[in-house]
């Protein structure tokens, strides 16, 4: 199992957009092979920054959501609201 850590800061009045972007992305995302959990979160405090914590079943499922439809038309789409984004982290379980 992998966990992914997608986080970026959104520019100014943009949010409202990017989440209405974001539904369609998660009610999809849910449904595909190998996504045990995807969840979009706002950091405490500074709700301009919003985080994705997901859960793959390998590294494999999560390429294959990276060449999904709905992840190369919504990334690139919600990028342009983005104020600052955050290097992709991926962390493997250990135990």
């Amino acid at each position: 199992m992998i966990k992914v850590v997608s986080k970026k800061t959104l520019i100014d009045g943009t949010k409202e957009k990017v989440l209405a972007l974001y539904e369609e992305m998660i009610a999809k995302t849910r449904k595909e092979d190998g996504c045990l959990t995807y969840e979009l979160y706002e950091l405490d405090g500074a709700p301009n920054t919003i985080t994705f914590i997901e859960e793959w079943e390998s590294p494999e499922k999560l390429e294959a959501h990276k060449n999904s439809e709905h992840f190369k038309r919504i990334v690139p789409a919600v990028a342009k609201f983005a104020a600052e984004i955050f290097p992709l982290e991926i962390y493997k379980l250990l135990r």
